[in-house]
């Protein structure tokens, strides 16, 4: 699963967290009052406030006909009642005869708001007399979430395939990075150890480097050659300690820019183009002269030599 799969699987269980067990309390309540609608309203009204970020709580019969008013900012809205909600893209999936379940994430007809719904089965014994129904705008949502566990899973993406038929034909051509890539490699190992970056892109053939620093992480600079190897950087870039969120120790940034290094030189057909590195994520990003480009976590990168890329004929420098 991608790690946006992954976002998204961990914000529906944190909502289900929150709703599950209030919504199979509430239908327990509700059955018994399920054919009087004044008596249903007040015990969804009195749950509404058990529900944390619902906006909207109703109760839905076996035809998909609203039976209860909705229920909103502890307020009743009757007008609605008898609504027939067939088609509704929470209605569409196959409903929790069982238990409970979250819809689709879809556009409200009511707030016109990204909109997710928690529904809950009610059963007076074996017979199933609906389903009570909470709405959670997905923006009220964000305020509650956490960050996820970080994935570490390698994604591979294939590029133009225009760039790899022609593959065969090309030379890796010497820029001037790779003529002092030494020098380059230190310089950005000392920017990500000791003076506030945590994002770097590198551009081997254009020569040219972009930093995302910690002081303003909503913006990059780009640096050309001169600029990444001129001691007086350390003026643009104060000294700063290292992020309490990242990951890569110093040892292994070093480690993790020696095999870019590495695969810049082993190959003259097949060669590292462009190559990116996060400490504080710790994925590193790599982009292949054919095209393809690679998204791994540095600890599984770092485990891979050359000879994994390219072969057993791979020459490591």
């Amino acid at each position: 699963m991608s790690a946006f799969k992954d976002r998204i699987t961990y914000q529906k269980q944190l909502l289900a967290s929150l709703a599950a067990e209030p919504l199979t309390a509430l239908a327990r309540e509700t059955a018994s009052v399920w054919q009087e609608p004044t008596q249903l309203d007040q015990v969804l009204l009195q749950g509404l406030n058990r529900l944390p970020h619902c906006h909207m709580l109703y109760a839905v019969d076996t035809h998909n006909t609203l039976i209860s008013a909705n229920i909103e900012n502890d307020q009743l809205d009757t007008q609605w009642r008898g609504l027939d909600l067939t088609g509704r893209p929470y209605l569409k999936r196959i409903l929790p005869w069982q238990g409970f379940t979250l819809s689709p994430v879809y556009t409200s007809r009511h707030s016109l708001r990204p909109c997710i719904t928690a529904i809950q089965a009610v059963h007076d014994g074996d017979a199933i007399l609906g389903f009570i129904a909470g709405d959670y705008n997905v923006d009220d949502l964000h305020s509650q979430r956490s960050n996820p566990p970080a994935s570490a899973g390698w994604s591979q993406y294939k590029g133009d395939p225009a760039i790899r038929g022609t593959v065969f034909q090309q030379q890796r051509s010497i820029s001037a990075m790779d003529k002092v890539l030494g020098e380059v490699m230190n310089s950005i190992a000392d920017m990500l150890r000791h003076h506030g970056i945590f994002h770097v892109k590198i551009h081997f053939s254009s020569s040219r480097a972009s930093f995302w620093s910690l002081d303003d992480p909503y913006d990059y600079n780009i640096h050309m050659l001169d600029e990444i190897v001129d001691p007086e950087r350390c003026l643009a870039y104060p000294r700063r300690p290292a992020h309490e969120r990242t990951q890569v120790s110093s040892d292994d940034i070093g480690r993790v820019l020696d095999q870019f290094k590495a695969l810049r030189h082993a190959d003259e057909t097949i060669y590292l183009r462009s190559a990116s590195f996060n400490i504080i994520n710790g994925m590193v990003g790599l982009t292949f002269s054919c095209d393809g480009s690679h998204y791994i976590h540095f600890q599984q990168f770092l485990e891979m030599d050359s000879r994994f890329w390219f072969g057993e004929t791979a020459e490591a420098v």
